[in-house]
């Protein structure tokens, strides 16, 4: 009778709900044992804990996640004013040991260029004589100097300058 009203037969009906019954049970199979496993996961996080401890312990890693972004923020400070610092010491050094003269050997004389991040500081020289050791000192700004230099003290120089770029932040 309803194939006779629909035009059509009543057992592709019955086929296509069996089909979409067996879908729905796949998907309470599947659905079960996700929840099963969840509850398993669930109870072992709570296991040998109550509530409250399990609160009081989240609690506790919440103040030591905010002391530690504290400490962070204080040796963030220190470092900016480290390197800060740093501009005005002596970062570069060259160094050129000769003889000054022909009758002495040993190379004891020597000339010393210390300089900052910023190329300033000074050429030390020092000429060891017979009679005597001298030393003289010749600043620098900008990697240069005012004075003219000595050819021991513009190696020196260079090589003080060609250093190790102090650390930049």
């Amino acid at each position: 009778m309803i194939s006779e009203y629909l035009g059509f037969d009543s057992d592709f009906i019955i086929l296509g709900l069996v089909g979409v019954v067996i879908i729905l049970l796949i998907l309470i199979i599947v659905n079960m044992v996700q929840t099963s496993k969840l509850k398993k996961r669930y109870n072992a996080f709570m296991s040998g804990k109550t509530a409250k401890s399990l609160e009081d312990t989240l609690l506790k890693r919440l103040d030591q996640v905010d002391e530690l972004i504290a400490a962070n923020l204080a040796n963030e400070k220190n470092i900016d004013e480290l390197f800060a610092n740093m501009n005005g010491t002596y970062q570069k050094v060259g160094l050129v040991k000769y003889d000054a003269f022909n009758e002495m050997g040993g190379k004891l004389s020597f000339s010393l260029a210390m300089l900052n991040g910023k190329d300033d500081g000074f050429v030390l020289n020092a000429v060891h004589s017979r009679e005597g050791c001298y030393t003289y000192i010749k600043e620098i700004v900008g990697g240069n100097s005012i004075i003219v230099l000595a050819e021991e003290e513009q190696e020196a120089l260079k090589m003080a300058r060609e250093a190790n770029e102090p650390a930049e932040k």
